[in-house]
């Protein structure tokens, strides 16, 4: 389907004074239509941004708010590979899975839909405001809610619905019992969407939802392959070869062995340690390396 050039006047709410917000409403042509399968499709949903990528090829990637270093890690890595194919990726803009999912579609230039159980244009947590902001002007922010409503009772499980109905297919890593995330995939499986979940060790409480849903018959996530086979796409693309300062190459070569602590980097780099805080800072900014809990830094 072809994503529409602009919303007529008829479809389009008045623009707020901070945000430009559109809204479609349902038997309208620019209403999803996968979200027509749903048991109680959103009546109207308002909209942040590019509207035309409710008709694209799109993936949710949703998780635990509290995710361990290899939910992170894979979140990172599974987004990054459908981001360079140019899969649309859908979450929730909580803290944790779901706002790493949407900072790696947007290190990678790619576009992303966050669902909202709040007004579209009240930032849900507050401390995500400057993410709201950039997937507003890069993706599209969307909420069935209105404008300017606060979180209530009841809308987080409501808005699942929505990201489970938008998308092909749901990957869940990192739930605990009882968990949003496991929420979403109900709602996936009730509308006969495919629920994929990747296992995790079987004492992490982070992983008790994952498992349970392998268990149950979700489709295993042991690999980025695994999971871009959802979407119909045989192998990760191939990344573009990273320009870096000479500076950058040098941290980037001696992090090729594998992690290191900040001391130890900035000795074989050759830098002091302020100098090479800075450029790690700098190359994590690019979703390059990444700083662990332990203190450690190394490669994505």
């Amino acid at each position: 389907m072809n994503s529409p050039q602009a919303l007529p006047q008829s479809a389009a709410a008045s623009a707020d004074l901070a945000f430009d917000i559109e809204v479609i409403e349902r038997n309208t042509p620019w209403y999803p239509e996968q979200l027509v399968e749903l048991p109680d499709p959103p009546s109207k949903l308002f909209c942040i941004g590019n509207p035309g990528l409710l008709c694209e090829p799109s993936i949710s990637i949703v998780g635990t708010r509290n995710p361990t270093a290899y939910g992170l890690r894979t979140a990172r890595e599974i987004a990054t590979a459908f981001a360079r194919s140019g899969v649309v990726l859908v979450s929730g803009m909580a803290r944790g899975i779901d706002a790493v999912v949407h900072e790696t579609a947007l290190n990678n230039g790619a576009p992303t839909i966050a669902v909202l159980g709040t007004g579209v244009d009240v930032p849900y947590p507050s401390a995500h405001r400057g993410l709201h902001h950039e997937i507003s002007n890069s993706g599209l922010v969307v909420s069935e809610n209105s404008p300017g409503r606060w979180a209530h009772q009841g809308a987080f499980p409501r808005r699942n619905r929505i990201i489970a109905g938008l998308a092909r297919a749901t990957i869940v890593i990192e739930a605990g019992h009882k968990s949003g995330a496991l929420n979403t995939a109900t709602h996936a499986l009730n509308i006969n969407r495919p629920v994929a979940a990747v296992p995790g060790p079987i004492d992490s409480p982070q992983s008790a939802g994952t498992n349970h849903l392998v268990r149950d018959g979700a489709i295993v996530i042991a690999s980025v392959e695994d999971a871009l086979a959802l979407a119909g796409i045989a192998h990760a693309p191939r990344p573009e070869p990273v320009q870096l300062s000479e500076a950058e190459a040098r941290v980037w070569s001696a992090l090729g062995a594998g992690g290191l602590g900040m001391d130890a980097l900035a000795s074989a780099s050759r830098f002091t340690a302020r100098e090479c805080m800075g450029i790690v800072t700098a190359l994590e900014l690019r979703g390059l390396v990444e700083c662990l809990v332990s203190g450690e830094v190394r490669r994505r």
